[in-house]
């Protein structure tokens, strides 16, 4: 993978260029970069012309929608911060080190201590923080997470469940395999216990309905009639939840 830039909206989007066994070319335009696959078999100057066409291809959709694509603040967390999730309280405790690597661990009294590499950037630094506290607290609120799943499946689903887990992810709210391993993100952790339930409910129909048919949407409504309004409130308010 190679790596260049392009900027747009005055602001700087990396471009991953990936060079792959495949027969044709394709670029995707997210948040987070420009990604960039080319057939490796293809010879240097085509591959010198395609990236520059699907660069411009890719500043062009940036500066139609400025919006869409802007990348997200990075939230910055600070030494003694207390977060708030339900009706308890977590407080950050962060000291810097010199050391390579980045540790956290999560006390009885909800206090996480993470340790941070005094030589990493800020933004690197509040990068490991985000996903040491998302851990900390994932693995403290499992257990009620997976109480909730079994409720709501003994009552209205009574399918197999494989594996539970917090997942920090950005892209999505849930995912259920076919194998009956449902992850939940940890975004969700932020979110009304009435939302979290719903992305639950929909996670558990995809184990009888593994698509996004009418009988499926039928599955979540029968056990969650208002649905849609949680939905609204993800759409709506879902950007504020994150680490």
């Amino acid at each position: 993978m190679e790596i260049d830039y392009i900027e747009a909206n005055d602001i700087k989007y990396a471009v991953k260029i990936y060079y792959e066994k495949r027969n044709n070319s394709r670029v995707s335009v997210s948040k987070k970069a420009v990604s960039i696959r080319i057939p490796i078999f293809w010879g240097r100057g085509e591959i010198f012309r395609e990236i520059v066409r699907m660069k411009q291809w890719a500043k062009n959709r940036l500066l139609e929608n400025p919006d869409r694509f802007k990348p997200e603040v990075q939230r910055e967390y600070h030494n003694g911060e207390v977060l708030k999730i339900e009706n308890d309280e977590y407080k950050v405790s962060i000291e810097l080190k010199d050391k390579k690597n980045s540790s956290a661990k999560i006390l009885e009294n909800n206090t996480i201590e993470l340790s941070i590499p005094r030589k990493l950037s800020k933004e690197t630094q509040n990068l490991h923080i985000s996903k040491l506290v998302s851990k900390c607290i994932a693995h403290k609120r499992l257990p009620k997470l997976k109480e909730k799943l079994a409720k709501l499946n003994n009552t209205h689903f009574n399918q197999k469940i494989n594996n539970i887990s917090f997942k920090n992810t950005s892209s999505r709210w849930g995912s259920c395999s076919r194998g009956g391993n449902i992850n939940i993100s940890t975004r969700l952790l932020f979110a009304p216990d009435d939302v979290l339930e719903y992305v639950c409910t929909h996670e558990l129909a995809h184990l009888i309905e593994h698509n996004h048919s009418r009988r499926f949407w039928a599955l979540v409504e029968r056990v969650m009639p208002d649905y849609k309004e949680k939905e609204l409130w993800l759409k709506e308010c879902g950007g504020s939840c994150k680490f």
